[in-house]
């Protein structure tokens, strides 16, 4: 049975090659579109996880350059211990907070900007503000409170709301997730579309000998396992290219980002194995589930 299982699924490739041949590239492609889909949703949420820990507001100090007309000068150092007691006393929306140096921000500013030394080139040291940078405890209900109590304070420059820049961040990740993702449904349905003309046209090929074994008493499930399996192996071809598809959309692409960030949020190769391995089931399930429709409408001519 199993050389005669394996002779059958063989004949139906060859015999369809260019179905199957397209078939395998629309579902390599919407496995790919899908899997890259997938891989945004980790990045995203790796990303907003580590931020959403970091800070979210920073209250940046007068310089003597500061082009905000109520600072006088660059901050004192009773105005910096003003806004410190502001903070303090703002305990109850304040999880924790700290001071940053101008010259503990430049080091940062580097860090941030070293794949880019000819723009670091360009900011002096005196021009990175110092700062206080304040973690909260609720960031969506306590930032107006918080911003409210040191903005307009003597010394104070700006107050930033990191998370509200971070955000356009998300947000530009998440419209390019979704626009994947649609194009890859588009793409799932065209595939299960060709799995079902290409089983169609594979056993009406075979129609003659589909016919025979059913008179000798063949069961359906015989009958019906070299169809199943051309369709599960087009599938698993359709994957393998998926699969070197995505590994480097994770090396080339989302590894990229890196460059974006002084810390690791990048995609962990877990993170691609999973991918992976929910796209072989799609795939697989896919062509699967078709072709055992296809093939029940077809048994019952």
């Amino acid at each position: 049975m199993r050389s005669f299982v394996l002779q059958e699924i063989w004949i139906g490739l060859r015999r369809n090659l260019t179905m199957t041949i397209a078939l395998i590239v629309v579902v390599a492609i919407s496995l790919s579109l899908l899997g890259t889909g997938l891989l945004f949703v980790k990045q995203v949420d790796s990303t907003r996880t580590y931020w959403q820990s970091k800070v979210q507001i920073s209250v940046y100090l007068c310089t003597a350059d500061s082009a905000n007309t109520s600072c006088h000068g660059a901050y004192t150092p009773a105005q910096a211990q003003a806004i410190q007691n502001t903070v303090n006393g703002l305990s109850q929306y304040v999880q924790a907070s700290y001071f940053q140096t101008q010259g503990q921000a430049y080091t940062q500013f580097k860090q941030f900007f070293a794949n880019d030394p000819a723009y670091v080139s360009t900011v002096r040291p005196n021009d990175i503000p110092a700062s206080f940078e304040v973690k909260l405890k609720n960031p969506s209900a306590d930032y107006n409170i918080v911003s409210s109590a040191v903005s307009g304070m003597a010394g104070v420059d700006l107050v930033v709301n990191e998370m509200t820049i971070l955000q356009k961040f998300y947000n530009l990740l998440a419209g390019l997730r979704n626009a994947v993702v649609i194009v890859a449904l588009i793409l799932v349905l065209a595939a299960v579309l060709l799995v079902s003309n290409t089983i169609r046209l594979s056993a009406f090929n075979r129609r003659r000998e589909t016919g025979i074994m059913r008179l000798v008493g063949a069961s359906n499930l015989y009958i019906q396992m070299p169809f199943l399996l051309e369709g599960v192996i087009a599938g698993l071809l359709g994957w393998v290219i998926a699969a070197v598809l995505l590994f480097g959309v994770k090396s080339l692409l989302l590894n990229s980002l890196q460059q974006y960030f002084s810390y690791n949020v990048g995609l962990t190769t877990t993170d691609l194995v999973e991918v992976l391995i929910l796209t072989m089931c799609v795939g697989v399930l896919l062509c699967g589930i078709t072709s055992f429709i296809t093939l029940r409408r077809y048994l019952r001519i």
